[in-house]
C-alpha cells in the first residue's frame, strides 16, 4: 500500500501508516511539484484544509481507494466527485471538538476581563482598577449558530458557567441531549442574534451558509455583543463586520478563520476589538494527536476493507 500525506501530521498517525505499507510525507507537498508523481500510484491520500481535492486531482491518483481529512471541514474537498469515482472520505469525527470549545471560552473570557491588557498596563507602571472593572460570564446568553459536537460540548461548558444559551440548528432533532439536559433553547437565527451577549458559529461553509452573517443580520445583534468565528470565514462577511465594529454597532470580534488565510492587507487588522489569531482552535497538541491517530486508523480500516465510522456520508 502507498499511502501520500500532503499535510502535517503528528508521528502518532505516521507510526499507525507506517504499519500498513509505504508512506509518502512532506508537510508542504500540496504545494510541490512532486506531488503529481507521488499521486500515480496512491492508494490513500491524507491532506488537511490547503490540498484541494477535485477532478483533476484525483485524474492524477487512478489506483485511490480513500482520502482521509485531518479535521472536520470539508469545503476543500469536492465530494460529488469523490463520490463519482468511488473514494471514500474520511475525517477526523469529533477529535478536535472539545479544543474549538476551550478556544471558545478563552475567546468570552479575554473580552470579559482583558487580562493581556491589564498586564500591559500595570508593566506601563499604572494601576487603573476601574478601567479593568469589568463583567462576568454568569447570567450572560450565548448564542450558538450550529449546535453539533463542538456546540454541545460548548454548552455543557457554558452550563457550568452559569450561562443562559440559545441554538440555532435546522438540523437538529428535537429531542437532542443538549436540549432536553443541556437547558439549551433552540430557536430562529434572528432570536439568537438579536438575544445573545456572545454569539459563536459551528457551521460548514456551503452555498447555504456563505455571508450568513451580513450587514442585515449584524444590525439585529446587541451594541454590546460579541461573535466569535471557528467555523470558516467566508460564513462571515467581512465587508459588512468590519463596519459593524467600526461604527460600534457591536463590541468586538474574534476571529479564529477568514475568507483569505493569512488575512494580508484585510482592514479588520487595524481595529483594536478584534481578537485575530491563525486558525488554531482546534490545534492544540491534544486534538492533534487525536485527529491524526484516528485518521490514519479509519484510512488503514479501508485500505483493508472494513468499514470506517468516520465516513463522509
Amino acid at each position: 500500500m502507498k499511502i501520500v500525506v500532503t499535510e502535517l501530521i503528528w508521528e502518532e498517525g505516521l507510526k499507525i501508516l507506517r504499519r500498513l505499507g509505504e508512506v509518502v510525507y512532506e508537510p508542504g507537498l500540496w504545494k510541490s511539484d512532486a506531488l503529481p508523481p507521488a499521486l500515480a500510484k496512491a492508494d490513500a491520500v491524507i491532506v488537511r484544509n490547503q490540498t484541494r481535492i477535485n477532478r483533476e486531482f484525483l485524474a492524477l491518483a487512478p489506483g485511490l481507494k480513500v482520502v482521509g481529512r485531518l479535521g472536520v471541514g470539508l469545503d476543500n474537498i469536492d465530494l460529488a466527485a469523490c463520490k463519482e469515482a468511488g473514494v471514500p472520505v474520511v475525517f477526523a469525527r469529533n477529535a478536535n471538538a472539545i479544543s474549538v470549545a476551550e478556544y471558545v471560552f478563552a475567546a468570552m473570557l479575554s473580552f470579559s476581563r482583558r487580562l493581556d491588557e491589564a498586564t500591559l498596563d500595570v508593566k506601563k507602571g499604572n494601576w487603573n482598577r476601574r478601567r479593568f472593572t469589568l463583567t462576568e460570564l454568569y447570567g450572560k446568553t450565548l448564542g450558538l449558530i450550529g449546535v453539533g459536537e463542538i456546540g454541545t460540548r460548548l454548552a455543557a461548558r457554558a452550563r457550568a458557567f452559569g450561562m443562559i444559551m440559545l441554538g440555532y440548528d435546522p438540523y437538529l432533532p428535537p429531542y437532542e441531549t443538549v436540549c432536553t439536559e443541556m437547558g439549551v433553547e433552540i430557536t430562529g437565527l434572528d432570536q439568537v442574534l438579536s438575544r445573545s451577549d456572545f454569539i459563536s458559529l459551528h457551521v460548514p461553509l456551503n452555498d447555504d451558509t456563505r455571508n450568513l452573517i451580513n450587514r442585515e443580520r449584524l444590525s439585529l445583534m446587541k451594541p454590546g455583543a460579541y461573535i466569535i468565528n471557528t467555523a470558516r470565514g467566508g460564513v462571515i462577511n467581512e465587508s459588512d463586520l468590519y463596519d459593524a465594529l467600526r461604527t460600534g454597532k457591536i463590541a468586538g470580534a474574534a476571529l479564529d478563520v477568514m475568507s483569505e488565510e493569512p488575512p494580508a492587507g484585510s482592514p479588520l487588522l487595524d481595529l483594536d476589538n478584534v481578537i485575530l489569531t491563525p486558525h488554531i482552535a482546534g490545534l492544540t497538541e491534544e486534538a492533534q494527536v487525536r485527529t491524526s491517530v484516528l485518521v490514519a486508523r479509519e484510512v488503514c480500516k479501508v485500505l483493508q476493507g472494513q468499514t470506517s465510522v468516520c465516513c463522509v456520508k
